[in-house]
């Protein structure tokens, strides 16, 4: 078990995109590709900290390695950056698809000074735009120290997952619920939502002992 709730291991599942919570992309922003060029800066950009991003440097390129390299071209066609007017990377996602058949959300981040100014909604509502009705349902991993993502995520129609396990990780839900109740604003967890895996789900993630999203 992680020591810290706030690192836990949350997962949710969205069956259909709530759309009125889509947003267009602000004025002196725009979204493109990830670069080869840009790799390194890919590592780093989910850590706020330099402590973290050397922490966590091997473990970015060990993902890079067991979950892209053999798609590469695909990762390089998916990846994208919300840039702005100077075309400095400001925050990042993508849809992926994991273990050959599930629709999963990557690296959802904003760079944290730019957090509450409509970005992580515009960058969301574009990835998840990008994704046909056919490859629902979505599914995302998170942490309870994402509660402002975790709100956005709500927002679009993801639920919590409430299965104990996904794949061979724990979910660790029930934690996690007290921390998202403190930090959370009260009306945004009145509306979180909770459901179970579909079996297929639960089978295809157990496919692959590396965890794909």
């Amino acid at each position: 078990m992680v020591d810290r709730v706030e690192d836990c291991n949350l997962f949710m599942m969205c069956a259909r995109l709530e759309r009125a919570a889509l947003a267009g992309i602000p004025d002196g922003y725009a979204i493109r590709n990830c670069r080869p060029d840009e790799l390194e800066l890919w590592y780093r950009f989910p850590f706020d900290n330099e402590e973290d991003r050397r922490k966590y440097r091997s473990y970015m390129e060990l993902y890079f390695e067991n979950v892209y390299r053999e798609r590469e071209a695909e990762f390089w066609d998916r990846c994208l950056f919300i840039c702005d007017r100077e075309d400095r990377p400001v925050g990042t996602c993508f849809a992926w698809r994991a273990y050959d058949s599930v629709t999963t959300i990557h690296w959802f981040k904003v760079r944290k000074e730019l957090e509450g100014r409509g970005l992580g909604r515009a960058l969301l509502s574009y990835v998840m735009g990008l994704i046909s009705e056919g490859d629902y349902p979505v599914y995302l991993h998170t942490q309870p120290g994402s509660y402002r993502a975790i709100k956005l995520y709500s927002d679009f129609g993801f639920k919590f997952l409430t299965d104990e396990a996904v794949g061979y990780r724990s979910n660790d839900l029930r934690r996690a619920l007290s921390y998202l109740r403190e930090k959370m604003e009260p009306e945004a967890y009145a509306r979180i939502k909770f459901t179970e895996a579909p079996p297929e789900f639960l089978a295809a993630v157990r496919s692959s002992e590396t965890a794909q999203f």
